[in-house]
């Protein structure tokens, strides 16, 4: 039994942070950022809006998307390293907002790479025949754990919401391969300090540029395929020379990337769904089209998949 997507949606917050107002709040530059990251604005949560508000919205954007009532979800998957505390889970508090009263739920921790682990779960599940219908969730509040005052980190991230309701598809369709793996001695180099988010940028960026290439690669062989198979790469927004590494490995155009790091920054767990849904909206990927999506994270943490869209 073939898993996919049968359902998607996201949700960004209405308030910009641009480069200019950043030059005010650290000693940086549009310029600088522009240059190194290819991120220009990203959007801030208000106070009030916690991690499940943002989740909710998505949810409901994909359910809606999928034509199911939240009764029919079997299971929730959030991705998040952000929760509203430090239990219940995102997810159980999504569950009750949602009416999803048939559903299991539960939090996946996996940082940015954390969507990529929920559907290749959420897969699982599904080919056993356990769930029939899995809500993923990647949201994350970035907000609340950036240091405002480290010019390093501060310039880097946003808040959102992705989801995606994963389901049987047809034969020909859905997840067709995936690579995932873990490597606990990067942990020191990305990780949470207290309240505050700390990351080594060196060494992550040396971790992620190896890795996002790599995977890319092994779910495309896993799949059977070769690269002038792969329609269009929706890598984790973290940093357009990341995400570059990736696409020059597939030898793709830049067109058939999805890049929105330049409007929303990296969005950790969410950034890979909000991608896809811009791509779809955007009609840049069409039914039968094989798409790879790739992530990497604080753990340090990688996934991705290879799936061909459509129900």
């Amino acid at each position: 039994m073939n898993a996919g997507v049968i359902g998607i949606g996201r949700y960004v917050p209405d308030r910009v942070l641009t480069n200019q107002e950043l030059e005010k709040m650290v000693d940086t530059s549009d310029e600088w950022i522009r240059t190194r990251t290819g991120i220009e604005e990203r959007r801030i949560a208000d106070q009030d809006m916690d991690t499940s508000h943002m989740a909710e919205r998505a949810a409901d954007e994909a359910l809606k998307d999928a034509g199911l009532d939240a009764s029919e979800i079997d299971l929730i998957l959030v991705a998040t390293v952000t929760g509203d505390y430090g239990f219940p889970s995102v997810a159980c508090l999504i569950q009750e907002r949602l009416g999803a009263k048939n559903a299991v739920a539960m939090d996946i921790s996996a940082a940015c790479a954390g969507f990529i682990y929920g559907m290749i779960t959420a897969k699982q599940y599904i080919q056993t025949e356990t769930y029939k219908n899995v809500l993923v969730i990647g949201v994350e509040k970035l907000s609340k754990i950036t240091d405002w005052d480290d010019r390093n980190t501060a310039v880097l991230f946003g808040d959102g919401a992705g989801a995606a309701v994963i389901a049987p598809v047809s034969d020909d369709k859905g997840i067709l391969s995936f690579d995932m793996g873990s490597d606990g001695t990067g942990a020191k180099h990305l990780y949470q300090n207290g309240d505050l988010l700390y990351m080594n940028g060196r060494e992550v960026f040396k971790f992620a540029v190896r890795q996002m290439p790599e995977s890319s690669m092994k779910v495309v062989e896993k799949a059977g395929l070769s690269k002038e198979d792969v329609d269009f790469l929706i890598p984790h927004q973290a940093n357009i020379r990341i995400m570059e590494a990736a696409r020059e490995r597939l030898d793709l155009p830049k067109e058939k990337m999805a890049a929105t790091v330049g409007k929303f920054g990296n969005t950790s767990s969410s950034s890979i769904p909000i991608a896809l849904v811009e791509s779809l909206k955007e009609g840049k990927i069409k039914d039968g089209d094989v798409l790879v999506l790739v992530g990497f994270g604080g753990g340090l943490t990688w996934g991705a998949v290879a799936l061909r869209w459509g129900k």
